[in-house]
């Protein structure tokens, strides 16, 4: 069976992914900075008979995802799929003055987090005869909103360095995607959710006529990191109801 590290993994997006690869019998490793909600999940899906384990991840430092594949490799024994999902929303503010450190934590989690995974999974997967690996960016991956530099300039910067990637070891049996959701019922967008007026404006943005589901993301990772994508390399798979169609 498939051993898969899903890091962000104790909640929202990163929590329907982890669910879905346990459901499909594969053994994960649940990587979060949140140790409590992680350990949670852990022990949860373990009793509904899931092989999996939590490791603490900071994704803005190397050593924390190295960390991870070790413990992958130590307690499974292998690594086909890796989900680089973990990121933040970033501060809202405009692009003169947005603060600097703030700039650097969004795009040390949102994109360097995204690189020091690849730097760690991929060797491992080369070794092995092969894997696949997701990148979780988002619409704001093709398009951009006003007060939202770094989270914007992360996020495309994550689908150029799929792309990158996938040209550098696609030869090599790893492939390697991206996918762009839309606004997902997660705790990041709790707070839009929770206001009547931007609530409706959010649902608005969207043809499909509602925000998506984590479920939604999981199903088309899954297939991403299955054999039945196993032409697709490189692509950047928007999950947006029909927003960057307009």
């Amino acid at each position: 069976m498939a051993v898969a590290i899903v890091t962000g993994a104790s909640s929202g997006i990163g929590s329907a992914i982890a669910r879905r690869y346990v459901s499909q019998g594969a053994s994960v490793v649940l990587a979060d900075i949140e140790n409590e909600h992680g350990e949670l999940l852990a022990a949860d899906l373990q009793r509904e008979g899931g092989r999996v384990i939590f490791v603490h991840c900071d994704v803005s430092n190397p050593d924390h995802h190295q960390h991870c594949v070790e413990s992958a490799l130590r307690a499974f024994g292998r690594l086909d799929i890796a989900v680089n999902n973990a990121g933040v929303a970033g501060l809202g503010a405009p692009t003169a003055s947005y603060p600097v450190i703030e700039w650097k934590r969004t795009i040390d989690i949102d994109l360097s987090g995204v690189f020091y995974g690849l730097r760690a999974q991929i060797p491992v997967m080369v070794e092995q005869g092969g894997g696949a690996i997701v990148a979780v960016s988002s619409i704001l991956g093709n398009v951009a909103y006003a007060q939202a530099p770094a989270y914007c300039a992360a996020k495309h910067g994550v689908v150029g360095l799929v792309q990158a990637a996938a040209l550098d070891h696609s030869h090599q049996g790893v492939r390697i995607n991206a996918v762009g959701p839309a606004f997902i019922d997660t705790p990041m967008i709790a707070g839009i959710m929770h206001d009547e007026e931007a609530s409706r404006q959010a649902i608005a943005r969207h043809p499909i006529g509602r925000i998506g589901r984590p479920e939604e993301v999981a199903s088309v990772v899954a297939f991403l990191t299955s054999d039945d994508a196993s032409f697709i390399t490189g692509s950047y798979i928007p999950i947006d109801g029909g927003y960057l169609a307009q």
